[in-house]
């Protein structure tokens, strides 16, 4: 057990979190070869899907959201030139095109509509029936023919002894067999909007100091994306932009990033492990970037210990009031459907932490 004021504390939990970098990379390394090679098959199968490219360096497709479950965003082709929609209109129908006598809920925080006249230039295939209706992409449509593909793609690769599919619906999901251990997928078709920024995305308030101006319009020239997660509403994603914030976090040699490993590190070991667990990797980014923006001089990221602490009362305030709004997207909780009990016993853990700092890990 080691005190969190004991000098050696850092390099305790940073040792820990090159050990976790070696085995993540290994994971991530067998995946993205099967993904690479199921990808491809499916996007041979059906041109509006693309494949996930193979990289030696960082995929920029694949997010890490636990050691064993992974977020794989899948890049559909076919549509170019997105622009908001113009007006607001009711919609009736069900999933499978029959009409409705009331209308659908409308989208909330993070979701949105998607109509295939909202782009400037489409495949043809983006009309048919089966994934539109009434002129919306639906994503629950696009997921069944996704999945699908996905299904035939596992016995055409013959990857049936490493790749099998999971029964979670409208996702697609599947487990996967590396030399680490069996790893989660969530497949996750992806319409890329590089050319714009949401306007849901009221991102930067005017009163914040933290990033510059000039790295909010670098930012935001990185677009967002659309993500198929639910049945009606597509999902805004800003997974290039979040990247590109974490990278430059600390050119002034502050120590945010080793705080959010150090964090993460003991997310996994200690406060919430497991397969699923109730608070990721990016909830911990979005509490980062929350504390950034409320510290954001130099001087407040020098000594870990008292970075690290700000960072842990930041997510036990949070966890605690089953409250973390989305950083770019602010009326969006991304604690709203997370499980009451798990949370409820994640704060008890983090604040017998904050009472007595002490690590102990395995």
């Amino acid at each position: 057990m080691k005190s969190l004021m004991e000098g050696n504390l850092e390099d305790c939990l940073l040792n820990k979190v090159d050990l976790r970098r070696q085995w993540i990379s290994q994971t991530v390394e067998e995946v993205q070869k099967i993904v690479h090679h199921l990808t491809t098959e499916i996007s041979y199968q059906d041109i509006r899907f693309q494949a996930v490219l193979y990289s030696d360096t960082y995929n920029e497709n694949i997010k890490v959201l636990a050691p064993t479950q992974l977020l794989i965003t899948v890049p559909m082709r076919g549509l170019a030139g997105y622009r908001e929609a113009r007006q607001q209109r009711w919609r009736y129908y069900t999933l499978q095109g029959a009409r409705l006598p009331c209308p659908l809920r409308d989208p909330e925080g993070l979701q949105q509509w998607l109509e295939v006249e909202q782009f400037l230039k489409s495949l043809w295939q983006w009309h048919e029936a089966d994934v539109n209706i009434d002129g919306d992409i639906v994503p629950a449509k696009v997921l069944q023919v996704f999945r699908k593909l996905v299904e035939n793609a596992i016995e055409t690769c013959h990857l049936s002894g490493k790749v099998s599919m999971l029964m979670d619906r409208p996702a697609v999901r599947v487990a996967v067999e590396t030399s680490t251990g069996p790893v989660e997928l969530d497949l996750t078709p992806s319409v890329e909007i590089p050319t714009a920024w949401s306007k849901k995305a009221r991102w930067p308030s005017c009163l914040r100091r933290w990033p510059s101006a000039e790295r909010v319009q670098c930012i935001k020239s990185f677009g967002f994306s659309l993500l198929a997660c639910s049945n009606y509403h597509w999902q805004l994603s800003f997974l290039r932009a979040e990247r590109v914030l974490l990278e430059q976090l600390d050119e002034d040699g502050g120590c945010r990033r080793k705080c959010l490993q150090a964090m993460r590190q003991m997310k996994e070991d200690v406060w919430c492990p497991g397969k699923r667990p109730v608070i990721t990797s990016y909830h911990l980014q979005t509490v980062l970037f929350w504390t950034c923006e409320k510290y954001p001089h130099p001087k407040d990221w020098r000594v870990f210990s008292r970075a690290f602490l700000r960072l842990v009362r930041k997510l036990h305030k949070c966890v605690s009031q089953h409250f973390l709004k989305h950083y770019f997207v602010r009326k969006s909780n991304l604690l709203r459907y997370a499980n009451s009990g798990e949370l409820g016993a994640l704060a008890q853990k983090l604040a017998f932490f904050l009472q007595n700092p002490q690590i102990s890990l395995p």
